[in-house]
């Protein structure tokens, strides 16, 4: 059998070394465009801000490696042109040499991967407009960033390579700004959540333009200038181009396989196209949300992988399928963590899912134990089933962790509440008794059972005019700083005491630092005859997303302004 896979990176070349384990004798060929086949691409900011030092540290298996350890043969630079499916052939340019050539095949796998998107503005093509994909890019930014004759970069986009390229260039000393047409960074979190990530990078005086719509680029003496369609402009050095990618779909289009949304390439479960004799694995091909049953594309790492071993199982006569994904990630912003799992709000809304939110602020380890710091996490969960639907934590410590068991939970179709039950690790430098994926539990419980009623920053604005706003925090902290409208204040320790001074006739809406406070302050008025709802996520939530500021580790980060460096 003669298997040829047309791309490396994750999915081709984890294809091919499944293959080869499976298969001794078959005679496996990759052609890769680029000159590099199998790199850490999750890993190429880290080299451009100096966390990696070592080009070869970014290459995870050369084609020589691959000959002498797998017997594969592979060829990079060069770029396979067309397919011909009714003779199964190949053409293939030596990018090298100009050479063009046939390869036949028995098998072919398709890992085309997905190229960045570059909108057709006016100056898109100038010469200081800088996209990340490959580990040439990567050198080719790496070496002007750090030469020491730049000083400005303006990001195009706030998704994880925007936000991951705005640490690592700000690491080499560049001023940098992030440009986001979106009202928020990182579309996989809700508005509430993104928030955090807001003020963070503020604090790390990255300039954050939200709202901006990129009309045209234009070079000038001074620099690369970037125009908004607002009228408004900022200049800098370069300009790195980051505000999506697209299936690479063009040579499957040209061979007549089906495709999906977005023009990815259609596959089953067993990872075959249309032709019974071409798999297409990783960014490219179109795959099923388990969560709400709908067509979608997941450029992750973790399912390209996946989907390259599936693809050989499959060429080998095992019966491999794949389950799609619910696309767990997690990012590094500076030293605070955002990770995500499953759907947000927006996404449970679109698919009509009648759901419900818990949100808590749990320390990140037991509180007496020294250095302890709080994640803010957000669990949605379906109301009629408890299936869990997806989840979002940021913080400092521990929350990959947290998302990789919820990630769990989830796959293994846990209910929610079924999180309080958990058997977690606990010793205080790593955990509390009751870990903050048992809390949530916990909370999702009250809420079903009706122990406690909750509201959120969406609901303030429309409670209704007799509604009694309660802070029941310390004197201190409301001292500090309140929400708009929350007068009146009884600290929960003494709330028993000064329990006549709310009106029972009226409903009471109470408000806390993390939301555990106000809960027990809800408990003590609901069985007093009140009816109480508790604000998730406490006034660390509200003032993130009204204030753009939070605590972080014990130290505030209010305060700060958006900068505007640059911007006319």
């Amino acid at each position: 059998m003669k298997v040829v896979i047309i791309g490396g990176v994750a999915g081709g070349a984890s294809a091919a070394a499944r293959l080869r384990r499976l298969d001794e004798r078959a005679q496996i060929i990759i052609f890769e465009r680029s000159g590099f086949v199998s790199y850490a691409n999750c890993g190429l900011p880290y080299y451009i801000g100096g966390k990696i030092k070592s080009k070869s540290a970014l290459t995870l298996q050369t084609p020589q490696s691959f000959m002498s350890r797998f017997n594969i043969d592979v060829r990079v630079r060069h770029e396979v042109m067309s397919i011909d499916r009714q003779n199964k052939k190949v053409t293939v340019k030596n990018i090298e040499t100009g050479e063009i050539f046939e390869e036949n095949y028995d098998k072919l796998i398709l890992a085309p991967g997905a190229a960045p998107i570059r909108p057709g503005l006016a100056g898109i093509d100038s010469k200081k407009i800088y996209t990340l994909r490959t580990v040439e890019d990567t050198f080719r930014i790496k070496d002007i960033a750090a030469s020491g004759r730049l000083h400005s970069a303006v990001i195009i986009g706030g998704g994880f390579i925007g936000v991951e390229m705005a640490e690592n260039l700000k690491e080499l000393g560049l001023d940098v700004s992030i440009v986001e047409r979106q009202s928020q960074l990182l579309v996989q979190l809700d508005s509430d959540m993104a928030s955090f990530i807001h003020s963070h990078i503020r604090s790390k005086s990255i300039n954050l333009l939200l709202n901006k719509s990129v009309s045209a680029f234009k070079d000038t003496k001074r620099g690369i200038l970037t125009e908004f369609e607002d009228g408004g402009s900022v200049f800098s050095d370069m300009v790195i181009l980051s505000v999506g990618v697209s299936p690479e779909s063009g040579l499957a289009k040209s061979a007549g396989l089906e495709l999906g949304v977005k023009n990815s390439i259609a596959v089953n479960a067993g990872m075959q196209t249309s032709d019974p004799d071409i798999y297409a694995v990783g960014d490219a091909v179109q795959t099923i949300n388990p969560i709400t049953g709908a067509e979608t594309v997941v450029a992750l790492a973790g399912p390209a992988n996946k989907q390259g071993r599936i693809a050989a199982d499959n060429i080998c006569g095992l019966n491999s399928s794949y389950k799609g994904s619910v696309a767990a990630s997690v990012l590094k912003v500076f030293d605070m963590t955002a990770a995500s799992v499953g759907i947000n709000e927006a996404s449970a809304k679109a698919a009509g899912i009648n759901y419900e939110k818990v949100i808590l602020s749990p320390a990140s380890h037991a509180s007496y134990y020294p250095d302890a710091s709080v994640m803010t996490l957000k669990l949605l969960f379906e109301k009629d089933t408890e299936r869990i639907l997806g989840a979002q934590i940021v913080g400092f410590e521990g929350v990959d962790k947290r998302i990789d068991v919820i990630s769990t939970a989830m796959q293994a179709k846990m209910k929610v509440t079924q999180l309080k039950e958990l058997d977690l690790a606990y010793a205080p430098p790593y955990s509390s008794a009751k870990d903050p994926v048992n809390m949530a539990g916990f909370i999702a419980e009250n809420i079903i059972t009706g122990k406690v009623k909750q509201f959120f920053y969406e609901d303030i604005s429309g409670l209704a005019d007799d509604a009694q706003l309660l802070d029941t925090r310390t004197d201190s902290e409301y001292n500090s700083g309140h929400a708009d409208g929350f007068d009146t204040h009884i600290p929960v320790d003494l709330l028993r005491q000064r329990m006549d001074e709310l009106d029972i006739t009226r409903p009471v809406y109470v408000m806390c630092q993390s939301g555990l406070r106000s809960y027990i302050a809800c408990r003590i008025l609901s069985q007093n005859g009140f009816d109480c709802y508790n604000f998730a996520g406490g006034y660390r939530m509200y003032s993130s997303i009204k204030n753009d500021c939070f605590d972080e580790k014990s130290s505030t980060s209010c305060g700060l302004e958006p900068l505007t460096t640059g911007i006319k």
